[in-house]
């Protein structure tokens, strides 16, 4: 018989980097370990979708009153995200212990003089639309201990994917690309590695009017420029050592029309040189650790070309995506916020210290709604 905490039903939420809607999750935990219940990706309507690209697409830090609006916005779309699920599964909203709510990013400057990561979404808001207890807000804490508040996703794969000898790495190709490296012994280190999928989005969707580029087929149909590839591994970020994040705020249309020579070749090469790019700055990242196997997660898993870069630059290390392990790869960052949420309430703090930087062990999150501790 599962215990109580193992009986009881999370959802996870998420909105990445691609801002194309949010995925839920509904989650039990049968001994520690996630199983998936019901699942929906809810894109996002228009004109949310058009807020959220003014805003982003400014370069800079959202002022308060943008905040406020799409704050709020969010929040409702999220309530409503949550309630679609409940009645896909057929679910009462009582069922549920409570939400993980990652929320939308919209700035995340961790490194400044003024250290903050901010995510949209209002989870007050979400807690009186649904009558759900809502944790959000789950990188604050760790960037007031000193820490990057990103990734948060080796968390989890430490929890789920560790093996039994030799070291694994968790490669999570998001719109921004992060690594776990998980070590037989229990202990975990991660970081982002540099771009994954949002330079390749953005640049297919400018050219072809496309969302995203179908397993990669457009690129695998150009040719690397090694000029442009090289004056864009040329960039600091990629030397910084661990710990380290970065987002859209970095790695963005404007970036890349500075480099040369993006603007006097072909489209197509351009496209086929940003998945080098991501192929050649992950495999970097993960040479020094020698991993037995690479299990990958997130979007970037479906992009076939770029799963063959990876691999071609790997050789002998099998390059496997999480499903072989047990967790649909699509699902894995909304679990990760239905875990992190069981944590919180369960009074758990996470060490992050060889992950974000933090200088002490933190509680991430914070709770909205009255709840009783899980034991």
């Amino acid at each position: 018989m599962p215990s109580v905490s193992e009986a009881l039903l999370f959802i996870g939420m998420i909105s990445g980097t691609s801002r194309d809607g949010v995925d839920t999750a509904l989650v039990s935990f049968e001994g520690g370990m996630p199983r998936l219940r019901e699942t929906q990706c809810l894109p996002y309507p228009p004109a949310l979708a058009d807020s959220l690209q003014v805003m982003i697409g400014a370069g800079r830090k959202p002022t308060a009153n943008e905040l406020k609006k799409v704050d709020d916005c969010l929040g409702d779309f999220f309530s409503h995200a949550v309630q679609a699920l409940l009645e896909k599964g057929d679910i009462e909203s009582s069922a549920v212990t409570a939400i993980g709510s990652h929320g939308q990013t919209v700035w995340h400057n961790p490194a400044g003089a003024n250290p903050e990561s901010i995510q949209l979404g209002n989870p007050q808001r979400i807690t009186d639309n649904t009558g759900i207890v809502t944790v959000g807000d789950f990188r604050r804490a760790d960037i007031k201990a000193g820490g990057q508040g990103a990734p948060l996703a080796p968390l989890l794969h430490r929890a789920v994917f560790k093996r039994e000898s030799g070291t694994r790495v968790v490669l999570n190709l998001g719109g921004i690309a992060n690594i776990s490296i998980l070590n037989s012994n229990g202990s975990v280190s991660g970081f982002d590695t540099g771009p994954a999928n949002c330079l390749l989005d953005a640049w297919i969707r400018e050219q072809r009017g496309e969302l995203y580029d179908k397993k990669g087929a457009w690129s695998a149909g150009g040719a690397i420029n090694k000029h442009l590839l090289l004056n864009l591994l040329m960039d600091p970020w990629f030397k910084q050592p661990p710990p380290k994040s970065t987002g859209v705020e970095h790695f963005n249309l404007q970036w890349l029309k500075k480099q040369e020579p993006v603007n006097s070749i072909d489209p197509r090469d351009v496209q086929a040189t940003l998945a080098q790019l991501t192929a050649s700055t992950v495999a970097s990242a993960i040479v020094p650790s020698n991993p037995a196997d690479i299990l990958v997660c997130g979007g970037g898993v479906h992009n076939t070309d770029l799963l063959c870069r990876i691999q071609g630059l790997l050789p002998g290390i099998p390059v496997l995506s999480t499903a072989a392990h047990g967790l649909d790869p699509d699902w894995v960052e909304a679990v990760l916020f239905a875990w992190l949420a069981r944590e919180r309430l369960a009074g758990n703090a996470q060490d992050t210290r060889k992950i974000t930087g933090a200088r002490q062990k933190v509680l991430l999150g914070e709770i909205y709604g009255l709840v009783e501790r899980i034991k």
